[in-house]
């Protein structure tokens, strides 16, 4: 005798008990054939039936009455995150991010992709995985690290740039510490085999900074030990690095060995990174607190020599952004009021958070008066 199908399964139930036991059959059975995408229509139908709505569009909130949504959109989130639990289990994590991201709780597909090893090779499953923690930000970091494994430096570089405004502060971080310390390690191996060519009895250098220091025939007849355009990239994420990031020595490193390549390999920034590599340096050592005076003087004789009002903003920007970092609020403020409020309305946020963090209510009341801000005033002016 042939063995019941689904549908007379349901059609029973429907005799037997009515709609309820019709769903939960329903559910039954999609659970056991693993069809979660049709188990995740049959879980909101249920509940539509429930409230008395129309089931031709079982997902949809568009024919829930208002007074009933709140109910609706409960059971909807329910049944995203039991689906989006089955296809984690399942091991299909492209398709459960649909669920968890619907409903805005991504952490369980981060989590997962957290604990998968770093694939070897790129495949089909590698790339399914860049495109999701990377591309659909489900972990960056991550992704990240899949793509420099797989793809190598040069694809990840223009990857990182094309995404890295997409990021948060800490992402950027933490993606910036990935590169600096692989492209590290490689100039760092790429200059002591040159090294031990030249002088076999030479004794290892603790860091890349010993083993170039005087030893200048290593940049002689424009000689490199690395990919330059990959070089300048990398540096210049390091400046998204934390002033506690270990890597952020390593950077310095990366940014002392750029200063003494040939000039033709020095490209050229925006200010105040207009001498790339010396800029940097000065940079790094203000966050690594080595004669940090001396390296925001870099800084401010920059500002004081440029004429045009953007490039002044561009380097003050990147002066109060040095002092924030370093909790030096009280020289952060005033330079922040002078040379970027007004020239960028953009900045006004940033600034009212300075000076919330200072507790200087006051100076943000002066600036929103004199651009005009009422609302910024009495912000400002209530928390005062």
């Amino acid at each position: 005798m042939a063995a019941e199908t689904p549908f007379a399964q349901l059609q029973n139930q429907h005799q037997a008990a009515g709609a309820s036991a019709v769903f939960d059959t329903l559910t039954s059975i999609l659970r056991e054939q693993k069809d979660y995408h049709k188990l995740f229509d049959a879980l909101c139908a249920r509940k539509k039936h429930e409230l008395g709505a129309p089931l031709h569009r079982p997902t949809s909130l568009e024919d829930i009455p208002a007074e009933k949504r709140d109910e609706f959109e409960k059971a909807y989130m329910a049944a995203a995150r039991e689906v989006g639990q089955l296809l984690l289990a399942d091991k299909k994590l492209g398709q459960a991010w649909i669920y968890f991201h619907a409903i805005r709780e991504t952490k369980p597909v981060r989590d997962a992709i957290d604990a998968l090893p770093l694939p070897r090779e790129a495949n089909d499953e590698s790339e399914e995985l860049i495109d999701l923690a990377f591309y659909k930000l489900a972990h960056p970091v991550k992704g990240m690290q899949i793509m420099l494994r797989t793809h190598g430096t040069c694809s990840t570089i223009t990857t990182l740039d094309q995404q890295f405004q997409n990021l948060s502060p800490e992402q950027r971080s933490q993606c910036a510490a990935i590169l600096v310390k692989s492209l590290h390690g490689d100039l760092l191996q790429s200059i002591q085999h040159e090294v031990k060519q030249r002088m076999p009895f030479a004794p290892p250098a603790g860091t890349l900074r010993e083993l170039i220091a005087g030893r200048e025939w290593l940049f002689a007849d424009n000689n490199y030990h690395i990919d330059v355009s990959h070089l300048h990239s990398t540096v210049r994420f390091a400046r998204s690095l934390t002033k506690d990031s270990p890597e952020l020595k390593l950077a310095l490193d990366l940014a002392e060995y750029g200063s003494q390549l040939s000039t033709q390999f020095q490209y050229a920034g925006e200010p105040p990174f207009t001498d790339f590599y010396p800029a940097h340096v000065q940079f790094f050592k203000y966050l690594l607190d080595e004669n940090r005076e001396s390296a925001l003087a870099y800084f401010q004789q920059q500002l004081d020599r440029e004429p045009d009002a953007p490039d002044q903003a561009m380097i003050a920007y990147v002066m109060v952004d040095l002092l924030a970092r370093t909790d030096q609020l009280d020289k952060a403020i005033p330079l922040a009021e002078k040379y970027l409020v007004k020239a960028d309305p953009d900045f006004a946020a940033a600034f009212a958070e300075l000076c919330q963090q200072a507790g200087r209510f006051d100076v943000l009341m002066t600036s929103a008066e004199d651009r005009g801000d009422l609302v910024t005033f009495a912000s400002a002016l209530v928390q005062q």
